[in-house]
């Protein structure tokens, strides 16, 4: 088992109102890892402008977990 494990997960910001439409992604990204014997580490974002029509800004986050063994 590798000690680290890099994972990045895209987040779009809703269109109307604030926060990630979509943090269930980066949450079932954790989960997954945990189960495997991995804690979060790191979280690192970058913040990307609007990509046309659907609006809303896109969030990566890249995430950095440490194996527990």
């Amino acid at each position: 088992m590798p000690h680290y494990v890099d994972l990045q997960v895209i987040l779009k910001e809703k269109l109307l109102g604030t926060g990630s439409g979509n943090l269930t992604s980066q949450e079932k990204a954790i989960n997954d890892q945990a189960a495997k014997g991995y804690r979060l580490h790191t979280i690192t974002t970058s913040s990307s402008g609007s990509k046309g029509i659907g609006g809303g800004n896109r969030i990566q986050a890249t995430m950095v977990f440490e194996s527990l063994a």
